[in-house]
């Protein structure tokens, strides 16, 4: 379990994933994109907006359940990328470099790029935009809904 928690909102995920194609317009155009699904699913196609990409391929690698991390499984190949030259690699996050090191030896000529990253998996990826701590999970807004919290008074003991 994590010990810190970072929750992110969808406008901050949509203004996260919008700064990460800002950043990578200057090394494009790119044949297509892959998302590594599911994170990788949403920021992909913000992404893909912004770069006028309408070339889209999946990748699944299961590694979670939960908060628990296994043993990484590819379930849905990009077959489409090839070896990855000419295309964008998009996910959420690089975490512990996991699923990268799988991905990354799928499609070891794509340009990687996270919109969050960690510093075990920084190394893995090409281009990110947020770095946050080892420790810290981050709570993705489809992971996540609002529901009431007591004041702070409440929780001192007043």
């Amino acid at each position: 379990m994590a010990n810190r928690y970072y929750t992110v909102s969808w406008d901050q995920l949509h203004r996260d994933s919008k700064a990460l194609a800002w950043r990578l317009m200057e090394r494009g155009p790119y044949r297509g994109i892959v998302a590594i699904t599911r994170g990788g699913l949403i920021p992909a196609a913000i992404v893909a907006r912004e770069l006028e990409a309408r070339l889209i391929e999946t990748v699944s690698v299961v590694t979670y359940d939960e908060e628990e991390r296994g043993l990484p499984q590819v379930v849905k190949p990009a077959a489409a990328a090839g070896d990855g030259e000419g295309w964008l690699l998009v996910d959420d996050l690089v975490d512990t470099g996991t699923t990268a090191k799988v991905v990354r030896a799928l499609l070891p000529k794509a340009h990687f790029a996270t919109v969050y990253a960690k510093p075990k998996g920084r190394p893995l990826v090409d281009t990110f935009i947020t770095e946050v701590s080892q420790d810290t999970w981050i709570l993705f807004p489809w992971d996540t809904e609002a529901q009431f919290i007591a004041p702070i008074a409440r929780s001192a003991g007043k």
